[in-house]
């Protein structure tokens, strides 16, 4: 991962900088900060440190801190609040204190290393050294300068980089097994808000843009993004409140941090140190208030980017109570960056085919073709879960000579695509076999052969019922398909007995057909798996529970729809584990 700093970022010991140069102007820079603390630039002093690549805090004669620069906290990983304005014995540089105090007394240097004599006074990370120094203003001692360097000894450096590497590595290994745990786009979103908060920032924005986006090309001013997710630490939650919540639409303005990330490609550090800066880093002026009233004090802003395509934006903050962001933070949200940004394109495709599959099949289910007059229709398809896994389920009916009606009630095995277009194959070279005026069984012995001599295609079930109101008759022949329900008033629900043959597509053929009076005041139900069968449970337990149902035998056809889905549906155990297809048939009175 690549990055590059905002003003006031992360500082450090440059490669091959002379540190006991550097220390020297570090200190004279401090002293003549000093100096000018009364004068008409109060803020100078501030600036000045700050400005400093090298970290750099200030005590004064009572060995109080005055003053720590960004690049002081960073190196270090101590907080401001745990430092400033209180004494150096109250603090982690209690160990110091002797080391301190003859500094005032001699105004002579000292240094110490963590892993030299000193070492346990040290209150910094291994490979550090700390040198002291008098601050001096006007001829006398009026505090200490403190200076943390890099320890030039090779073994040292080499620990702190293992160190380094153990650390990352745990805590990608900890996020891989936290973030994507779905094929959903907000899901995997949050999860990323939430593993960096508090692990890597006090606040946490994941905002995505449209799919149909153009990352590349389409990143203009202004571009609209969707808010994904949104994580904080408790104590900002009442600053953080005016910022878009999850599912809200934002706008990063030209020159933001946001848009500098975007166009760039890499990751922004910035530490505003005006609210002027803030501002102009934000994304609106909405966000810059919520941002100082947070106290917002340090931004990492990294672009989400998968298959060379920037799906979103991450966004950290930090306040004073943390250290400010730097390149190694750059580098290791970076990471974490990049898995989460597959995860997310991911879950877009994975939703993208699914929502193509979804509609393929509902314009293909939408309207099953029209029956005579004398029968009367109603049908229902519900997607397994959410919408977001389809199958091979479908229904048809194909209006024969003489007033007769054939029903189709069908099931692909599979999801997705493939099964969604098997399905429409075998919709269509039924409607053609149909058309020729075969009996059922005959027409499934057709429809078996085609199927078979495709090696691509997928075994189905099906389950023909052939309407003759006019002699008052239904004729039914399955291959391989649970059997229809006959409602009738008065009657428990009846499931009748039809012989079973093989899924088509096995070539095996065999089927037979059965016959059963068609009477004016019945209602067939056809119905697919996904209905009854639940998992773990003998298919004869679901077929019992869906005979002990009191559908209702008069009425609208979509009342006993609702009935059956109420009874033994999804609204019963849950979201359903495969498709429902259900369809109902009644004979209407003639006129």
């Amino acid at each position: 991962m690549r990055f590059r700093y905002g003003r006031g970022g992360k500082g450090g010991t440059p490669a091959g900088a002379d540190e006991k140069a550097l220390a020297e102007a570090a200190a004279a820079l401090a002293g003549s900060t000093v100096a000018t603390t009364d004068s008409d630039h109060p803020d100078l002093p501030g600036e000045l440190l700050a400005a400093l690549p090298t970290a750099v805090g200030l005590l004064d004669a009572e060995l109080r801190w005055l003053h720590l620069n960004a690049a002081f906290t960073t190196v270090t990983g101590l907080r401001r609040a745990d430092l400033l304005g209180r004494p150096a014995e109250a603090t982690a540089f209690a160990g110091a204190l002797g080391t301190l105090r003859r500094v005032l007394a001699d105004g002579r240097d000292r240094e110490h290393a963590t892993g030299g004599p000193d070492g346990p006074g040290a209150p910094v990370p291994p490979g550090l050294r700390v040198r002291y120094r008098p601050l001096t203003a006007a001829g006398r001692i009026t505090g200490v300068v403190v200076v943390v360097l890099d320890d030039p000894d090779p073994v040292q450096e080499l620990r702190r980089e293992l160190a380094r590497a153990r650390t990352r590595l745990a805590l990608l290994e900890d996020a891989a097994e936290r973030i994507g745990t779905t094929l959903d786009v907000d899901t995997t979103c949050a999860e990323l808000a939430s593993f960096a908060v508090p692990r890597l920032a006090e606040l946490a924005t994941v905002d995505v843009l449209p799919p149909d986006a153009d990352a590349r090309n389409g990143l203009t001013p202004d571009r609209r993004f969707h808010r994904a997710a949104l994580g904080c630490a408790d104590a900002l939650r009442p600053a953080v409140e005016p910022l878009p919540r999850p599912g809200e639409s934002v706008r990063h303005h030209e020159g933001s941090v946001a848009t500098r990330a975007l166009a760039s490609g890499v990751a922004v550090l910035l530490a505003p140190r005006s609210a002027e800066e803030l501002a102009e880093a934000a994304p609106d002026a909405a966000c810059a208030a919520a941002y100082r009233a947070a106290g917002v004090t340090s931004l990492l802003v990294v672009p989400l980017t998968a298959r060379g395509r920037t799906v979103g934006l991450l966004t950290l903050a930090r306040t004073a109570a943390s250290p400010a962001f730097g390149p190694d933070d750059a580098v290791l949200v970076g990471d974490l960056a990049a898995r989460a940004a597959t995860g997310i394109d991911n879950a877009r495709r994975y939703t993208r085919s699914q929502g193509i599959a979804l509609d393929l099949q509902r314009a293909l289910l939408s309207e099953p073709g029209h029956p005579h007059q004398n029968l009367e229709l109603a049908s229902r398809y519900l997607p397994s879960g959410s919408s977001s896994v389809v199958g091979g389920d479908w229904y048809e009916s194909v209006r024969l000579s003489f007033g007769r009606t054939l029903l189709v009630m069908g099931d692909v095995m599979g999801h997705g695509v493939a099964a969604a277009v098997d399905m429409s194959h075998y919709r269509a070279a039924l409607r053609d076999i149909a058309g020729t005026d075969l009996p059922p069984h005959r027409i499934l012995r057709q429809l078996d052969a085609v199927i078979a001599a495709d090696e691509s295609a997928r075994p189905a079930t099906c389950l023909l019922a052939l309407a003759d109101p006019g002699r008052g008759r239904w004729t039914f022949s399955s291959a391989g398909h649970l059997p229809p329900a006959l409602i009738a008033p008065g009657r428990p629900t009846e499931l009748l007995r039809i012989p079973t043959g093989p899924p088509l597509g096995t070539g095996l053929g065999g089927y037979e057909q059965a016959g059963r009076d068609l009477l004016p005041d019945e209602t067939l139900l056809l119905y697919t798996d996904g209905l009854v069968e639940r998992r773990g449970e003998d298919i004869d337990a679901s077929l019992a529970r869906l005979a002990a149902l009191h559908l209702p035998a008069t009425g609208p056809l979509d009342d006993l729809l609702d009935a059956a889905l109420r009874g033994v549906g999804p609204a019963t155990d849950g979201p359903a584990e495969d498709d429902i297809a259900v369809l109902a048939a009644r004979p209407r009175p003639r006129s």
